[in-house]
């Protein structure tokens, strides 16, 4: 597990798992905690119990489909499509699953306010970080941001297409990429992440500098393992002292 070193907030708790300490075998070793990327179901459960203890309440897992959807503490349900949640209420427990993607955390800095958002390219050519700003009840300068595990430049190469798409969508982003071979660029996602954020006026950014492609002891990786593999959890969320009144 990785506790984050993040200049806190008072209250706000962060968790970062690792793929160790479960019971998945091959590809999904060991601490596997997605459905649907084909792990034994019963391994990923007994992954999850294991992950439950450590938190206050069961995570509010979200089915992430690389949209812009934001939903809030009163329209979350559980099997819900959407790419990021948030909450004001203490001990609800936000959770994003990666494997590659950008696992992004929010918090106010008054520590009411949290938020959990799953970027990949087309989330962000999409503009999810900027929905899950303008969500949130707060004003974006009072937001700190925090980026988990996710693929370095050196190990993530797309295409024209991305490129563009990209480009259009954050400002300055042209400094994000890096000629690899006819057609293709190696795309630093965290800091067209950063751009983003900061373009949604959350300028109080800091990166993990933690690469899951380049680190198979630790992380899962989709582009690493050919799609053949787990999916970290990354997590956040409030103590009930910290709640207003």
């Amino acid at each position: 597990m990785i506790r984050p070193d993040w200049p806190g907030v008072d209250g706000v708790r962060v968790l970062a798992t690792t793929r160790a300490g479960g019971v998945s075998q091959g590809g999904w070793a060991s601490f596997n905690l997605g459905l649907h990327c084909g792990d034994d179901e019963r391994a990923v459960a007994e992954n999850q119990r294991r992950l439950g203890v450590l938190l206050p309440a069961p995570p509010r897992w979200l089915r992430q489909v690389h949209g812009i959807t934001v939903v809030g503490p009163e329209q979350w349900r559980p099997g819900i499509e959407a790419d990021a949640a948030w909450t004001d209420r203490a001990g609800q427990v936000l959770a994003i699953l990666t494997a590659d993607c950008l696992p992004i955390l929010l918090a106010s800095m008054d520590g009411r306010t949290v938020a959990a958002v799953h970027a990949g390219w087309r989330g962000l050519a999409g503009g999810i970080l900027g929905e899950t700003v303008a969500a949130l009840p707060v004003v974006p300068s009072e937001l700190r941001a925090w980026i988990g595990p996710g693929i370095g430049q050196a190990a993530y190469e797309v295409d024209d297409a991305v490129v563009a798409a990209l480009q259009k969508a954050v400002p300055g982003a042209k400094s994000c990429f890096r000629a690899s071979r006819a057609g293709h660029c190696l795309a630093d996602l965290k800091g067209l992440a950063s751009r983003a954020l900061n373009q949604a006026g959350v300028t109080d950014v800091t990166d993990a500098r933690l690469c899951t492609a380049s680190d198979s002891e630790r992380f899962y990786s989709h582009r690493r393992d050919h799609g053949r593999t787990g999916r970290q959890a990354t997590l956040i969320w409030f103590d009930p002292d910290a709640a207003p009144g």
